[in-house]
């Protein structure tokens, strides 16, 4: 067996002082997962899996996943599609030519593709990785075609490994503290994904301005190459290539307690408001990946429930019984711990590269994090000096972030002409926004120990 640049104590331990993405290479020359090409998996895997399709278009407003076309097709059939682009269609995609559209199959669960085929959960070797134990039982299956995408997000839990098959994919990140200019939403909702309002590749810079600040990092992903996505890095992923094969999997960590307390409560807050009857509830607002609405109790139940987790987890480790006997080690609960103070100098080198920033934005907003809501309350407490000024002076400002419209005699309007119409979406905007979803969890956790003192 050809030996690896890294071995799995040292490639755990660079994994676990990264902050930025970087690229693993020659880490997979031996992986028998290199040779999972759409070829070789359409004789492996004969059922039907269900493909999303979205038009080839430029558009300035992201192609979410409810706004895409779905079929069920066998991987030969899709190897079909994308072979006979001149001829007349036939079978499930005779109704997409591939020249206008391309297709997704996404968030396939290896353990359930596979689950009469066992022996190829070792072809993903992610104990490599210093992960012993994980393969393709715990990893995501993605096959799409030039131009397939998943729009822009971040994952509520954990970080990323992505292995790069077949084809090459190109990747746009931005980092955590570029939040507030990626303009986020959870609708469409699904649970923890993020996702950004923005066209990334064809911003509407007028609707969202901040975007100009976001510091956009770009790799294109080769085939036997290795990506690390840090927690909460935002991405868009496209295919560049006529066919591409990757596969991922999500590393738990030790954070995700809290995250999950959180991602309880925007489920709770989202399903609440769009659930109720009403003339704006009309929307397509449950992404296709969820299974259901939950009623109001199943979700309190689940907040509930997400609260003890934390809690008892909490509790553990301040008793030391899920405390680290050194670095790299598993803990009881097998999660991925980060390091807090000690020093570790990445070896960045020709086995790993760092991605890049593509281009310096035209301005950093010094207030990080919190710029977001810096800029929010300046610009109402500017608005409220101006309400003070005589009636004729005062012009309501229209912000980016409400997406809100003036209409004479629209709801909530005054006789005396524009008014503005904020729609539940435009509440959730900031009801469930990242950094309000994160405060008011700490508020819950901090009262949580407080009755339990």
């Amino acid at each position: 067996m050809a030996s690896k640049p890294f071995t799995p104590e040292e490639t755990r331990r660079i994994v676990q002082f990264l902050k930025n993405p970087a690229v693993f290479l020659n880490m997979t020359t031996d992986w028998p997962a290199l040779h999972w090409t759409v070829e070789h998996l359409s004789a492996c895997l004969t059922e039907r899996l269900r493909f999303r399709i979205g038009k080839r278009t430029e558009d300035v407003a992201p192609l979410f996943e409810t706004e895409c076309f779905y079929i069920e097709a066998t991987i030969k059939e899709f190897l079909s599609w994308t072979a006979n682009e001149d001829e007349s269609l036939v079978g499930p995609f005779s109704d997409y030519h591939c020249k206008e559209f391309w297709a997704y199959a996404d968030y396939k669960y290896i353990a359930q593709l596979f689950q009469d085929k066992p022996a190829m959960f070792q072809d993903v070797v992610w104990s490599d990785f210093g992960f012993s134990g994980r393969d393709g039982r715990d990893s995501t299956l993605w096959i799409g075609t030039q131009g397939a995408n998943t729009p822009c997000h971040l994952d509520s839990y954990g970080c990323n490994l992505v292995f790069q098959i077949q084809g090459r994919k190109r990747w746009h990140l931005f980092p955590p503290d570029d939040t507030h200019c990626l303009y986020p939403t959870r609708i469409p909702y699904e649970e923890s994904s993020v996702f950004s309002q923005v066209s990334v590749i064809q911003p509407d810079l007028k609707k969202f301005p901040a975007f100009r600040r976001a510091r956009v990092h770009t790799v294109t992903l080769q085939p036997g190459q290795v990506l690390f996505v840090p927690r909460h890095w935002w991405h868009y992923v496209e295919s560049v290539d006529p066919v591409t094969v990757s596969v991922n999997s999500w590393i738990e960590m030790d954070m995700d307690d809290e995250a999950r307390v959180g991602e309880a409560l925007t489920k709770t807050i989202v399903c609440a408001l769009k659930s109720a009857p009403s003339l704006d509830n009309n929307d397509r607002w449950l992404n296709p990946t969820e299974d259901g609405v939950s009623s109001h109790d199943e979700n309190m139940q689940y907040l509930n429930l997400a609260v003890k987790a934390c809690m008892d987890k909490r509790r553990d480790d301040a008793e030391g019984t899920a405390s680290l006997a050194e670095l790299g080690k598993r803990d009881s609960s097998g999660l991925f711990k980060t390091p807090t103070s000690l020093s570790f100098m990445v070896p960045y080198g020709p086995h790993l590269i760092p991605v890049n920033l593509a281009h310096k934005p035209t301005y950093t907003c010094p207030k990080e994090t919190s710029c977001y809501w810096y800029n929010e309350l300046s610009q109402c407490q500017s608005t409220s000096q101006d309400e003070d000024k005589p009636r004729g002076d005062n012009k309501l400002h229209q912000r980016s972030g409400l997406h809100a419209h003036q209409e004479a005699g629209s709801p909530g309007t005054s006789g005396r002409g524009a008014g503005l119409h904020i729609s539940t979406n435009d509440m959730l905007q900031f009801l469930v926004h990242p950094d309000v979803i994160t405060l008011v969890t700490r508020l819950i956790m901090c009262r949580q120990r407080e009755l339990h003192s």
